[in-house]
């Protein structure tokens, strides 16, 4: 379906990049999937199975924390310029909106001291009292901490453990079965992650240190899926919302997501997703990456989507070159797109 960049993944992982890849081509009606090398080359090498579950990182961000709060925002719980100390007390700082949250605009200030060495509860308490800068409002700065306070929020609304909530809401009614949250072992089906200075090879425990002591608390990572469930949450959004004769989320929700949603309306981001121009015609598509390797690419209108899964942090972790050779597999495909349309 998309051959030169097919080629490229390979060759990329021929070059060390990652171990191995899943990655999916949806473009109208025609799907198509590629299983490329190793799942796991530390201790022993395992090759790579198309139905293996990932650690997807920061995708956890856009397939659950995003759908709740849409979802939310739907049944008129709240709306965007809202504070989050409106909604939730117990975060201190009054200026902090859901918009400055899900955008990536709060400005906030992330530093905890000591932060690895708190648990669970004092992790939680940390995150309350942090505030926004001077520059609230005006620059994009990805950080976990907007979707980790929004956790927070969903737990005190919903009333039981964030995790809960995305297995009931998300994950069960668009059958993404295989999809879960703090494996527990037999880990043969999971891909591991990094290997940590002590020599332990993270297979099955999360790979996000906030999020590993988090743990059922965690709205920025955590999420463990392979290629079908990610596949089934793709076509959710390519059907504006409908999964089979249901309506999951308002076509008018989906649709207002290909817009600009920083306060600015200059940041190039939406409602917990990057947008990306379509070199071709413009076209805004949606976007997130996962830190562990992962990225998904949405377009509605051409009724397309890219989802790419690898293990680049096993065993070691080399983000800065991972990142340019990712970006060179993203510009391939965003211009055999453009070939493609047209013809």
């Amino acid at each position: 379906m998309y051959p030169k960049t097919a080629q490229l993944i390979k060759e990329k992982m021929r070059e060390g990049v990652f171990p191995g890849a899943v990655f999916h081509f949806i473009e109208d009606q025609k799907t198509e999937t590629h299983v490329l090398g190793n799942a796991q080359i530390e201790p022993v090498p395992i090759a790579m199975q198309e139905a293996f579950l990932f650690d997807v990182a920061s995708l956890t961000k856009v397939v659950c924390t995003t759908t709740i709060m849409l979802k939310l925002k739907e049944a008129g719980r709240f709306s965007w310029d809202q504070t989050l100390h409106e909604l939730l007390p117990e975060f201190q700082d009054e200026t902090i909106t859901l918009r400055h949250l899900l955008t990536h605009t709060s400005d906030i200030q992330t530093y905890i001291p000591n932060r690895d060495q708190l648990n669970a509860e004092e992790l939680r308490a940390a995150y309350l009292t942090l505030q926004s800068g001077e520059n609230i409002g005006i620059r994009v700065q990805y950080t976990d901490a907007g979707t980790i306070l929004l956790g927070f929020l969903i737990e005190n609304y919903y009333q039981k453990d964030l995790i809960e909530v995305f297995k009931d809401e998300v994950l069960q009614p668009l059958g993404m079965t295989d999809s879960l949250f703090l494996p527990q072992p037999p880990y043969d089906q999971i891909v591991p992650t990094q290997k940590l200075t002590d020599g332990t090879v993270l297979k099955g425990m999360t790979h996000d240190p906030k999020a590993r002591v988090l743990a059922a608390h965690a709205g920025n990572a955590g999420l463990f899926t392979n290629m079908k469930d990610l596949g089934k949450f793709a076509k959710m959004y390519l059907n504006l919302g409908r999964v089979n004769d249901m309506i999951y989320l308002q076509d008018e929700t989906i649709r207002e997501l290909f817009e600009d949603q920083t306060p600015s309306k200059k940041g190039n981001r939406s409602i917990g997703w990057d947008l990306k121009s379509s070199p071709f015609d413009q076209t805004l598509l949606l976007f997130h990456t996962g830190y562990t390797g992962t990225f998904l690419m949405l377009d509605v209108v051409k009724q397309s989507a890219f989802i790419f899964l690898s293990n680049r942090v096993h065993p070691l972790d080399r983000r800065s070159h991972y990142v340019a050779q990712r970006d060179k597999i993203l510009a391939c495909y965003l211009a055999e797109r453009a070939e493609i349309y047209q013809k």
